[in-house]
């Protein structure tokens, strides 16, 4: 019994060392499993290690610039920053120095003026119960001279996240031609209009990456293997915009819809010899900076309207090319009846009796009218609209562009077509017909790009170059439309377009008035009408076509448009030196500034002034110390120069009319702090012109749209 008790004692530390054993063995076979297998339970182990340990960082590249012609800049990257908070006191731990915001009412105070937010706005964001938060709307997307101002300040528990935007120098410029591009949710900047849209693929480049080894505490491995691909940064393109006349056509439009309150203008300037537009501004327009944008559509390209009796050039181009025109025939201009619709002249009542050519000059409905009776067919008026380039996109490069309808069936509607009621056509289309008569019968194709050019390389990948069709017309029908344009600007009594005359200047053109349709029902709105102007100088050997259209004014008809066109005509020409016998009555029109670092002011001054320059003095001295524009650029008549002197005193100038820039500038050269609100020109200003100012004066700036515009 005893030794039965005794086997039993034993039998029990026996089973516990084999099933001890037995684990052992399991184990080491595990071990042996997971040290000697390339595969674990389906898992590549060498694949899993190196994602675990490989680290791999998105190198961005930088989108491409978007110069003029001369390689100013127009829209560009440049860095950004987020301004942040930390409101957390884990951050600071056990640093002795503050690492979170510590005086909330402080520092909401302090950042109120400078990102342009109430204080109480700032206070609940960081009264929040969070980490960090960021500072918005005004702290997104400062510059680095708000950042420096911002670290002047010392206050705890702020901080910055630096990223990347698009910018635009020049604010409202050209603004459906280059577009904008802005950062979207995956933190790429993106194309979405004009330019930057057509050609985002081209001009974001291709991104690159750095993939390497760390270890646990986040350090590259030494000796271990790198892959970089480098970034290809995107490619520059240079436009065909010419920023010196684009300036006085945004300066000219802007003149001209404060003055009559139109639903929407364009002017288009365009090179006569080649087809480029070397200027193109609407209104409504927008600053891509703030994005401000009524409209997405590009008016150039993407509005369609009945272009009126400019449309009367081709139907007369077209009877004369057939070879069945008679200028010298006349007709009864009273009036000309289609079933139960009868077509009249603009005046009413008619010229009497008078020739087609007198016709042409007169804008006469009735006469263009009576020539699809006499002189040309349905079809062959179709056949030339189209071959002429209407119902049909140009191809310039520029997104959205649309065709435009010719269809008409009825005498009625094939009288009213040939002057331009009941079909539709865009800008660019009028555009590029009007090359037909500025490249003697040869029509152009338009380009809005210049070239594209690899900055990785210095290649040029894309070179625009002249593009001409067969020619569509001879150069005697040329002659015969470009005599007929001269006396619609210099010929007497009925003649649509003399008040488009400059004396001295030989320009030729055709006006044009439409009614306004309604979108909403299709149906013309009674007293609303859209004016447009066609024209190119000089006549002979045209350099430039400018085309203008004015809808639908609340005040007035065409008069202010006529004062744009005639004022861009007058600078165009001076700036390029057109028309010799004019050319005395203005001294410059352009001047390249040099340095005028420590020379006198007075001497300064008057040289400037003698160019047609406005100069603004900063400070009571006698050399100059600074100035903006710097030395090299070019400033166009009657800009501002500022000159900062050695001396102390500042006195604030009358800034009504600057640019936010022009201002902002100003303050940044003599460090006084300036505050804005709004965007584009000053219109307000909380100091008054001549009272002396200084780093502790508190300056407030109101801005809005510049000449008043709502």
């Amino acid at each position: 019994m005893k030794k039965k008790k005794i086997q039993n004692v034993w039998n029990f530390p026996r089973i516990i060392f084999c099933v001890f054993l037995l684990f052992l063995f399991l184990l080491c076979i595990q071990l042996a499993y997971l040290a000697l297998s390339k595969t674990i339970y389906g898992i590549d182990m060498d694949k899993f290690a190196a994602q675990r340990n490989t680290v791999t960082e998105n190198l961005v590249a930088t989108r491409g610039t978007i110069y003029d012609k001369d390689k100013n800049i127009l829209a560009l990257n440049v860095t950004s920053y987020t301004v942040i908070a930390y409101l957390s006191e884990e951050r600071t731990g056990n640093s002795k120095t503050p690492l979170h915001v510590v005086d909330k009412e402080k520092t909401a105070e302090a950042l109120s003026p400078i990102l342009n937010m109430t204080k109480e706005d700032l206070l609940a964001l960081l009264n929040k119960d969070a980490y960090q938060v960021e500072l918005g709307p005004g702290g997104r997307g400062i510059t680095e001279l708000t950042k420096i101002e911002i670290e002047k300040l010392n206050l705890p528990g702020i901080d910055f996240i630096e990223s990347y935007k698009r910018y635009y120098p020049n604010g409202d410029f050209a603004s459906y031609i280059i577009g904008y591009a802005k950062e979207n949710e995956s933190g790429q900047i993106v194309g979405e209009l004009g330019i930057e849209s057509k050609y985002n693929e081209v001009l974001k480049g291709v991104d690159g990456y750095l993939k390497y080894q760390r270890d646990r505490f986040g350090y590259k491995i030494p000796d271990t293997k790198e892959e970089r691909v480098d970034a290809e940064d995107g490619a520059d393109i240079y436009l065909t915009i010419d920023s010196s006349i684009q300036r006085f056509v945004e300066t000219a439009v802007k003149d001209a819809a404060n003055a009559s309150k139109p639903e929407w203008m364009i002017i288009s300037v365009m090179d006569a010899e080649n087809g480029d537009i070397v200027a193109n501004t609407s209104y409504p327009s927008f600053n891509p900076n703030t994005k401000n944008i009524t409209s997405y559509e590009n008016p150039l390209t993407s509005y369609l309207y009945e272009p009126g009796s400019t449309m009367k050039t081709y139907t007369y181009m077209c009877a004369i090319e057939k070879g069945t025109y008679d200028g010298n025939a006349t007709y009864d201009s009273s009036g000309i009846t289609f079933t139960d619709d009868t077509i009249h002249d603009w005046n009413g009542t008619g010229f009497g009796t008078i020739t087609f050519d007198q016709g042409y000059v007169y804008s006469s409905n009735v006469g263009v009218s009576n020539i699809m009776q006499r002189f040309l067919t349905r079809e062959e008026l179709r056949d030339c609209f189209n071959k002429y380039g209407f119902g049909k996109t140009t191809g310039i490069e520029l997104p959205r562009e649309l065709e435009g309808k010719i269809n008409f069936k009825y005498p009625i509607e094939v009288a009213s077509a040939s002057f331009g009621q009941g079909i539709t056509s865009t800008v660019i289309q009028a555009l590029q017909a009007l090359t037909i008569i500025s490249n003697d019968g040869k029509m152009l194709k338009p380009h809005i790009i210049d070239k594209i050019v690899d900055p990785n390389t210095g290649k040029v990948i894309y070179q625009s170059k002249k593009e001409e069709q067969e020619r569509v017309v001879s150069t005697n029908t040329v002659n015969k439309i470009k005599d007929l344009m001269y006396q619609v600007v210099h010929g007497e009594g009925y003649a649509t377009g003399i008040d488009y005359n400059i004396e001295g200047y030989d320009i030729i053109g055709k006006t044009g008035t439409s009614q306004y349709v309604d979108s909403s029902t299709g149906k013309y709105i009674e007293g609303s009408y859209i004016y447009s102007f066609a024209g190119m100088f000089p006549k002979d050997e045209p350099k430039y076509i400018i085309y203008a259209v004015l809808a639908k004014p609340e005040i007035g008809t065409s008069s202010a448009m006529k004062t744009a066109v005639k004022e861009i005509i007058s600078n165009i020409a001076t700036y390029k030196g057109m028309f010799e016998e004019k050319k005395e009555d203005v001294t410059f029109h352009s001047y390249q500034l040099p340095s005028y670092q420590n020379k006198k002011v007075d001497q300064v001054v008057q040289d400037l002034n003698s160019h047609g320059i406005q100069v603004v003095t900063i400070g009571n001295g006698d050399h100059v110390t600074d100035q903006y524009p710097n030395a090299g650029n070019t400033v166009i008549y009657n800009n501002t120069v500022l000159l900062k002197t050695n001396g102390t005193e500042y006195k604030m100038p009358n800034m009504i009319g600057w640019s936010s820039k022009q201002a902002k500038t100003y303050f940044s050269m003599i460090g006084v702090p300036c505050q804005t609100t709004g965007y584009g020109y000053v219109t307000m200003q909380s100091i008054p012109e001549g009272q002396v100012i200084n780093e502790t004066t508190a300056v407030t700036l109101t801005l809005g749209q510049k000449f008043g515009l709502s």
